[in-house]
């Protein structure tokens, strides 16, 4: 992309505020959950270092930053302390991912500490308190304009999938059925959040869903799941389920909050799977 498109697109979005898991975390998890350490981040420019991302290169949200012409945004962790000047660093936005974190608050608590959306959303909120609404002093329409232009990036849920009792392979006498879990998962606990990030200013959004977990190498290698080897179909039509639901729910809140506020919906799944169906397409 070229200077000058990225320079446009950063007029129009002025910050990207980023939640979810180990998809998009940049070194959140660098204080927690741990990926600062080689062969993480053998293909990040410049020079192949770890940076806490949970992959070999970039995410998906540094991708949107490069095209959107924004810095990449730095992790929460890294701007906690940050006060007067120096968080001028934060009107870019700022990434509240953590590696293992999820839907539920208990999701992936037997890897040790990790924030769950809800407390990424109380972190951003003391973001915006802390650091943000200063800036701007009394000119509060200002700072509502920022908000209102920047971008909120939610990727998260497949945790909810593969670490929680609720979820796949887990002997648990109090599981619901897929349905009634992914219903569980968006009406309880993910819609809350979304709209307590719209009560906090925000109105554009890009709201990810789950991909082909039974297509993960752990998945297609476990004993039970189905043929070894294959693509997990019932994984994947569990996931399924979420997806439609979030298409649902991404739906019923643009009816609700058209035209003052945008939700997407990222196809995460199809993404992926014409990854897996046509390799070769992407060098791999």
């Amino acid at each position: 992309m070229g200077h000058s498109r990225g320079a446009a697109a950063a007029s129009r979005v002025p910050a990207l505020f980023v939640l979810g898991d180990s998809l998009v975390d940049d070194g959140n998890n660098g204080a927690l959950a741990r990926a600062d350490y080689y062969p993480y981040g053998v293909d990040f420019p410049p020079l192949g270092a770890a940076t806490g991302r949970f992959c070999n290169g970039q995410t998906v949200a540094d991708a949107l930053c490069d095209l959107l012409g924004l810095q990449y945004v730095p992790p929460y962790t890294s701007t906690r302390a940050l006060n007067g000047t120096a968080a001028m660093q934060v009107l870019g936005g700022v990434n509240y991912a953590s590696a293992a974190g999820g839907i539920l608050d208990e999701t992936g608590q037997h890897l040790g500490e990790r924030f769950s959306l809800s407390q990424q959303v109380l972190n951003l909120e003391a973001t915006l308190d802390g650091a943000i609404r200063p800036l701007f002093g009394g000119d509060h329409d200002g700072y509502e304009r920022h908000l209102a232009r920047s971008i909120a990036v939610v990727v998260i849920g497949g945790n909810d999938y593969l670490l929680t009792p609720l979820g796949i392979g887990y002997d648990s006498g109090d599981r619901y059925r897929p349905g009634e879990y992914a219903d569980l998962l968006l009406d309880q606990y993910y819609a809350r959040q979304i709209l307590a990030l719209h009560s906090l200013g925000l109105r554009k959004f890009l709201l990810a869903g789950v991909g082909p977990l039974g297509c993960t190498p752990g998945l297609r290698a476990s004993a039970g799941m189905g043929p070894q080897g294959q693509c997990v179909e019932q994984v994947n039509q569990m996931v399924g389920l979420f997806n439609q639901g979030l298409r649902s729910l991404v739906d019923q809140l643009n009816a609700d909050h058209h035209p003052v506020a945008t939700f997407v919906y990222g196809n995460t799944y199809a993404a992926v799977q014409d990854m897996i169906n046509n390799h070769s397409k992407y060098g791999l």
